[in-house]
Parts: C-alpha cells; sequence; structure tokens
C-alpha cells in the first residue's frame, strides 16, 4: 500500500455509484475525463504491482485544482498503468497534449548538431540557460507506487552509472540523508538542492513517502551536469550554465544524458518508451532565465509566449520591471527534444529582439506571433 487506503478491497463490497467520487467542483483532467462508465469498468482491475484506479486518480480527487488553471489530476504507479487504464489516461493525454492521440508516435532526436542558433543568445537578457528532463527505469514501478527497496535499488543502479562518467562528466553523488551542513549550504548557494515536496499535489500522489530515504544529488566537477535522484521522478537530468549559450548546454545534455544510459541499459534495465515514461508527465524542458522588463509591462509577454508555444513554470508578478522570468516551452510530447528546445531557442531570441525595439521606443505590435 503506497499511500492512503485505496487498496482496501472491501471497498468492491459497495457499488460503482457509491464509490465513484464527487467531482462537481473539480477542474483537472482527470475529472474532465473519468465517467461513471469507465469508474465501473476499471474500478476492479490492477496492475502487476498492484497499482488500482483509485491510485491512479487519488491526487485529482483530493485536489480539486483551481477554476483557471487546470491539473492533470492523476499519476501512473508503472508502466502498465497507461495500458490497464487506457480508457482514462488515452483521452487525458490527448486533452492535455494538443491532441496526441495513442496511435501517434513520440519523436526523438539527441543530435545536438541539429538545433539551429542557440549560441547567440545576448547574455544581457539571458541570465542562465538550462535544458533538463525526467527518466525512468524500465522493470521498477514509478515514485508513486515504489516500495523501499525499489527506491534503494534504483538509486545504486544510478549512482553506478553516474560514477562511471568522465571526463567533463566526472563527478559526485551527495545522498540527503547523509549530507553534511556545509555540502547542503553550498548546494543551496548553487541552487541544485531539491527539499521534501509540500505540493498537496505530490503529497497526495505518495511522491514523498520515507523522505530522504534514497533520494540524492549528483553533479559533475564543473557543475553544469546535474542528476535529481528520486525526487519526482526516478531521474531528473539537468544540464545548466550561466548566461545565454543554450547551443553549449544542450550539447552537454545531449551527450550525458545517452552515457547515462548505457550502464542501466546493460545491466537489462534500459528506458521504457524511450525514457520519457513518468509517474506524472512525459517532458523535455528547455528554458531560460530571462531578464524582461518592458515586454512584461507592456502586457505583450502572456500573449506571445503562448504563440510560441513557451511558458512562464513559476509565475512572474505582471507589474514587476525588471523582473526575471523563467522561460521554457509549452509543448511536450509529439516534438523531438531538438525541436522542444529549438522553440526556447527561437522565442527567446523574438523575446530579446521585441525588448530591445521597446527599449527605443519602438513599437512590436507587429512582432508578437499571430495565435496558433
Amino acid at each position: 500500500m503506497p499511500f492512503g487506503n485505496t487498496h482496501n478491497k472491501y471497498k468492491l463490497n459497495f457499488s460503482a455509484e457509491e464509490e465513484f467520487p464527487d467531482l462537481t467542483k473539480h477542474n483537472n483532467h482527470m475529472a474532465k475525463a473519468l465517467t461513471l462508465d469507465i469508474y465501473k469498468k476499471l474500478r476492479d482491475k490492477e496492475t502487476p504491482s498492484g497499482f488500482t484506479l483509485d491510485d491512479v486518480i487519488q491526487t485529482g480527487v483530493d485536489n480539486p485544482g483551481h477554476p483557471f488553471i487546470m491539473t492533470v489530476g492523476c499519476v501512473a504507479g508503472d508502466e502498465e498503468s497507461y495500458i490497464v487504464f487506457k480508457d482514462l489516461f488515452d483521452p487525458i493525454i490527448q486533452d492535455r497534449h494538443g491532441g496526441y492521440k495513442p496511435t501517434d508516435k513520440h519523436k526523438t532526436d539527441l543530435n545536438h548538431e541539429n538545433l539551429k542558433g542557440g549560441d547567440d543568445l545576448d547574455p544581457n537578457y539571458v541570465l542562465s540557460s538550462r535544458v533538463r528532463t525526467g527518466r525512468s527505469i524500465k522493470g521498477y514501478t514509478l515514485p508513486p507506487h515504489c516500495s523501499r527497496g525499489e527506491r534503494r535499488a534504483i538509486e545504486k543502479l544510478s549512482v553506478t552509472a553516474l560514477n562511471s562518467l568522465t571526463g567533463e562528466f566526472k563527478g559526485k553523488y551527495y545522498p540527503l540523508k547523509d549530507m553534511s551542513d556545509q555540502e547542503q549550504q553550498q548546494l543551496i548557494d548553487d541552487h541544485f538542492l531539491f527539499d521534501k515536496p509540500v505540493s498537496p499535489l505530490l503529497l497526495a500522489s505518495g511522491m514523498a513517502r520515507d523522505w530522504p530515504d534514497a533520494r540524492g544529488i549528483w553533479h559533475n566537477d564543473n557543475k553544469s551536469f546535474l542528476v535529481w535522484v528520486n525526487e519526482e521522478d526516478h531521474l531528473r537530468v539537468i544540464s545548466m550554465e550561466k548566461g545565454g549559450n543554450m547551443k553549449e548546454v544542450f550539447r552537454r545534455f545531449c551527450v550525458g544524458l545517452q552515457k547515462v544510459t548505457l550502464v542501466p541499459a546493460a545491466g537489462g534495465h534500459p528506458w521504457p518508451w524511450l525514457g520519457l515514461l513518468l509517474g506524472g508527465r512525459p517532458w523535455l524542458e528547455g528554458g531560460g532565465s530571462q531578464r524582461v522588463c518592458l515586454v512584461l509591462t507592456r502586457g505583450h509577454l502572456g500573449s506571445g509566449l503562448s504563440c510560441m508555444a513557451l511558458c512562464p513554470p513559476g509565475g512572474v508578478d505582471t507589474e514587476a520591471v525588471g523582473a526575471v522570468f523563467d522561460v521554457s516551452n509549452a509543448d511536450r510530447l509529439g516534438f523531438s527534444e531538438v525541436e522542444q528546445v529549438q522553440m526556447v531557442v527561437d522565442g527567446v531570441k523574438l523575446m530579446i529582439e521585441m525588448e530591445k525595439k521597446l527599449e527605443k521606443g519602438q513599437a512590436i505590435d507587429d512582432m508578437v506571433p499571430a495565435q496558433k
């Protein structure tokens, strides 16, 4: 039982109508897709590892969401969740990812040489650049469902892979439970440290169980290639550096990710479905911290970001002047790694051009992309 009481089979003594959650005030993709008929069909099914429909939907039941912010409202407990509960997952994925259908095939392209530009972003406007993704290891259940032993096995396998890296990727692993105060402060200063989840969405999905057991942070000696172990995914792989050279950041990401992949695969644990199979969402995020001033205060930023398939993950005060805005790609499924980073490079480059024109008092209305 990973969390809650949803594994109690006594619930099957009650009818589907009696067990069906009240979703009348909910605003998430799960509540939008889950019908009583689907609940009836799936409620007594479970994956080989024991993940049930009620486990899938619990975080969306506990967290109704925001009237204007559509959350997902469900998680997968293992690879088989997407098959056993496909009647629910398929419409959710299609709705969340711009019409991505079950018959569609996700593209992958880790050839960093295919990225056009990215080494010419003005460092006066782009303070730092980052490319990151989540990865899951085949043969283990996903973070919402995994046991302590599984989580420790994932950590051991991952650290073996990471400690085998050489050259620019040579580094060190820092387990959260063994971290000294000095190491912890240094990682905080470097903006590397992740903390125990506090979001109700993550807590309800079981992400914080046994914290900080088998969680840790690894980074190379140059502090430019970083891997989080057992945070929200089995692994979160991050390439980052100060300034606007997204091309170099993406090169390091592609090369490092492929190196990390080799060791688990050799041990019989490849990445499932190109490594994009995760407990909450498949994703790759290319982003940069951009200093935004006039574009933001003139009201062009929100519409411009959406038209360029970009999004501000953390949000920002729309009245702030000189704010630092974290911009990333909004589209994930159906686009290759190169295509997703290209969206960010092209979008940020255009935003910088718009910013410079506004600084000169020139109009930029003709530069704002048309809504797709």
